[in-house]
């Protein structure tokens, strides 16, 4: 039987406001210290127990990988081999960190802890989850007196040392509460110049976290950022394609330049207008091997490329270059790959440690 079956609303409503007296009193110190369970300990998960156990703040960790949870208590997370141990490990009330792929996954995991956790409790969901299931998740949990929380995380797997910009879903009283650790996880400040116009105290943005909304606005945030990153690819891929075939046998003697592409891209980290973290890891990966001989260029898409596409339908918006980006890693597992391709793939290897797929 559930934990929870046996609760009424008036019950419901009364052990809220008890979990969230307890939290706000928690959370008075002045480093406002905290527990968190995290799921899934992937290439992002894992990283971002270790960023908060940085910050001091007590992580509880579990993945069906026995080797990664050992691997974190060695570093001074408390391990739990499965969602009973995680939740009876954690304080009310509790929050959850799920960091599994989109999808299944993330729903049977999410529908398990519905049944183990208690109301005022907090499910979050940093994954790539199409926002639309958000909107429903968050509604059915609410029936159950817990809330939920849709995070959308970039940084791939550098953000252990750069941090995480994260763009949030929920209400924002929860979102409040369990700020600090969105805090700690993200950027900070920095070096970053600051916008002109902007005064007074940094904001939240600026730390690099943002509430942006109601259930699904973080989420859907996060999609659209996805769907922008396909395009700035999409454009170093197809430039740098153009430099090198420059130098190709199917142009005119005359007409060829033998190009340096990592000279080329070092230079343009340097002060032009197409600077960015995307440029640097193409570089990085150009003065490696200009020849980009480890990829066979073809290039995998996530949902978030394609949900980006469907809202564009859906609001009527025009999204030509967003589209296009899309279309082209079709086209790229379907034929052989372009040196543009092998582009793509070294900066998703760059920025998210995505390994090539087979050619479909």
């Amino acid at each position: 039987m559930s934990r929870r079956s046996s609760l009424n609303p008036r019950s419901v409503r009364w052990t809220n406001l008890k979990s969230w007296i307890v939290l706000s009193f928690i959370s008075k110190g002045e480093h406002r210290l905290m527990q968190l369970g995290i799921i899934g300990l992937g290439r992002m998960g894992g990283n971002i127990a270790r960023r908060l156990m940085r910050a001091g703040h007590r992580t509880v960790v579990h993945d069906r990988n026995r080797e990664a949870i050992d691997g974190l208590e060695g570093e001074g997370a408390q391990g739990a081999h499965d969602l009973g141990a995680l939740v009876q490990k954690l304080k009310a009330p509790r929050a959850v960190w799920v960091m599994l792929p989109a999808g299944e996954p993330t729903e049977q995991t999410i529908a398990q802890l519905a049944e183990l956790l208690e109301p005022g409790d907090a499910i979050i969901d940093g994954g790539n989850t199409f926002y639309k299931d958000d909107v429903r998740r968050a509604a059915e949990l609410a029936k159950r007196g817990l809330h939920y929380l849709d995070v959308g995380t970039s940084g791939g797997v550098w953000g252990l040392d750069r941090g995480y910009c994260m763009m949030i879903g929920g209400e924002k009283d929860v979102f409040e509460r369990l700020e600090p650790l969105f805090k700690a996880l993200a950027p900070g400040v920095g070096d970053i110049p600051r916008t002109h116009g902007r005064s007074g105290e940094h904001q939240r943005a600026e730390h690099g976290y943002i509430h942006a909304g109601p259930p699904g606005a973080g989420h859907y945030v996060k999609m659209v950022h996805n769907g922008i990153e396909y395009g700035l690819m999409q454009a170093y891929a197809e430039g740098f394609d153009l430099l090198r075939s420059k130098g190709g046998n199917e142009l005119p003697e005359d007409q060829r330049f033998d190009l340096n592409v990592a000279e080329i891209a070092e230079v343009w980290r340097r002060g032009s207008v197409v600077t960015s973290w995307l440029l640097d890891l193409t570089a990085d990966a150009l003065v490696a091997d200009p020849q980009l001989s480890q990829f066979s260029g073809s290039v995998s898409d996530s949902g978030e490329g394609r949900w980006t596409i469907d809202a564009a339908v859906e609001q009527a918006v025009p999204v030509p270059v967003l589209s296009s980006a899309l279309f082209a890693r079709f086209r790229s597992r379907q034929q052989q790959g372009t040196y543009g391709d092998k582009i793509l793939s070294a900066m998703r290897l760059g920025f998210g440690g995505h390994v090539e797929k087979k050619a479909e």
